[in-house]
């Protein structure tokens, strides 16, 4: 009889870990302790340069990471992960849960901040618009690149050391605060973009393969909207307690203490048995993947709806409140829509949830492109002058239609793909909507400046929605657990040339 290996321990080298994630702390502190030895200069820290202690600190910071990376390695030849004690407890889900929703509003705070940040950084360096305007478009675009790389690395090293490292990452890129260029900070936006890109599609592929099939969709579609919600209202409340007192750099390092929460929270954080069964089996299914049958509909369905929300959220959004403001008569201010449209998130997402367990789930996800594509072509045809009700009820349409799309997004993503292209596919699909923050506001600067203006804008970017509703309802498919299963056992049969001495095992009933 085969002896079983032996389980793999949660953290397999707990002291490497720990002390790596102590050097990162260390080196964090240092750079915290130049930052308030500026207090006499207002914080203000452009006039200095790197000291050759923050050059220690910066080094030490990457040894911690990699240090703690390399503790998360599992050995070769390990069995699944030991679920902790009541793992399958109503508690223990309710606790995975408030975890998993703390880390996407810890996720959500990164990006957020930079809305807040950037008057002041523009203030200090003395930047015009269209230079501060580098700090989001390179932190977007990290993003990007986050979503693809910590989205591949869920579905190769596992779901809960990939959310650990992210975490760590996020706890060094804290000392954004205390860069003295503006081109240090673009670096270390950059890197802060990358830990945040892949947190998403991590969280939801560990949601899908650790809840109940019938509780998780709506469980999910809430924790996607309400956590948005919850990340920027963290960092708007941070920003209006802290920049009258010590100015942006300090938003940066206000975001230090629900970091180490989060890494001390690690505990409860099970890996997925799913993933763990399926390493096991030795299935390493490559990327490319995701273009070949039977993935193709499914990966060009949400990667039609992501990109359709990205150029709407990132691309026409981003100039709306300018846009009212410059229309007058309406009396709303850009902070106050903001305001506005986060509040009006919480009962867009609760309705989201219930037409998605009790309606469809694709049907739900074309009636929120479809509200979408509505309030854009009212725009269009209506544009902004006409002030009133009526074009306040519009962009609150319009929020209300987005908000929904990319809380089904993520959720429906991680349940219609099989266990071992989750991560991958979540990566993707972020990635897609994300890089409308690279290329979607140059490009509606652009067309805002064709005749038509704004209602041309709306027009433009109501197509590739409308586009994407249309996709799925045409090719979009409800989830389904036994498909999903059968596709696992699928996917290793097709790959058994490339993957030698694998023994797929039977679709569940």
């Amino acid at each position: 009889m085969t002896t079983p290996p032996p389980p793999a321990a949660l953290i397999p080298r707990p002291v490497l870990f720990w002390s790596g994630v102590a050097l990162t702390f260390a080196g964090v502190l240092e750079h915290l302790r130049m930052f308030l030895e500026c207090a006499p200069m207002n914080f203000d820290m452009s006039m200095m340069t790197m000291t050759p202690s923050m050059w220690a600190a910066m080094v030490v910071i990457a040894v911690g990471v990699v240090l703690s990376a390399l503790a998360l390695r599992q050995p070769a030849g390990t069995g699944p992960a030991p679920s902790p004690a009541g793992a399958q407890t109503a508690a223990s889900r309710r606790r995975l849960i408030a975890i998993l929703s703390f880390a996407l509003i810890v996720d959500q705070m990164k990006p957020a901040t930079l809305a807040f940040v950037s008057p002041g950084m523009r203030q200090e360096y003395h930047l015009s618009a269209a230079e501060v305007a580098w700090l989001p478009t390179v932190a977007l675009t990290g993003t990007v690149l986050g979503s693809l790389v910590w989205g591949r690395a869920a579905d190769r090293i596992g779901r809960r050391a990939t959310i650990l490292l992210a975490s760590l990452i996020f706890l060094g890129t804290t000392v954004c605060g205390a860069m003295p260029s503006f081109s240090g900070n673009l670096i270390m936006c950059a890197m802060m973009g990358m830990a945040a890109g892949g947190m998403l599609p991590v969280v939801y592929a560990l949601m899908t393969e650790s809840l109940p099939p019938g509780r998780r969709a709506p469980i999910m579609v809430l924790q996607a909207g309400l956590t948005t919600t919850g990340g920027y209202m963290a960092a708007s409340g941070l920003a209006a307690l802290l920049l009258p007192v010590s100015g942006w750099r300090m938003l940066w390092f206000a975001q230090l203490p629900p970091v180490l929460v989060l890494i001390c929270l690690n505990r409860w954080i099970p890996e997925s048995a799913a993933f763990s069964a399926g390493k096991k089996r030795a299935i390493r299914v490559p990327a490319a993947t995701l273009f070949r049958r039977p993935q193709t509909a499914k990966t060009l369905v949400v990667t039609a709806y992501g990109l359709g929300w990205g150029l709407v959220y990132w691309g026409f959004i981003t100039f709306l409140p300018a846009q009212l403001e410059a229309a007058h008569g309406h009396g709303m201010s850009a902070a106050t829509l903001l305001f506005l449209s986060s509040l009006l998130a919480i009962p867009t997402c609760a309705f989201a949830a219930w037409l998605y367990t009790r309606w469809s789930a694709r049907n739900t996800m074309v009636l929120y492109a479809g509200l979408t594509v509505t309030a854009l072509l009212a725009l269009a045809a209506l544009g902004l002058h006409d002030s009133g009700p009526l074009t306040l009820g519009i962009v609150m349409l319009l929020f209300a239609g987005t908000a929904g799309v990319i809380a089904l997004l993520g959720p429906y993503t991680a349940e219609v793909f099989p266990t071992a292209l989750r991560g991958t596919a979540g990566g993707w699909v972020a990635a897609v909507g994300k890089s409308g923050g690279a290329f979607g506001p140059p490009l509606i600067a652009l067309v805002l400046s064709a005749p038509g203006g704004m209602r041309t804008a709306a027009l433009f970017v109501a197509l590739p929605m409308a586009a994407a509703g249309m996709a799925v309802l045409a090719r979009g498919s409800n989830p389904d657990t036994t498909q999903a299963a059968a596709d696992d056992t699928q996917l290793a049969t097709e790959l058994d040339g490339l993957l030698p001495n694998e023994e797929p095992a039977p679709a569940r009933p």
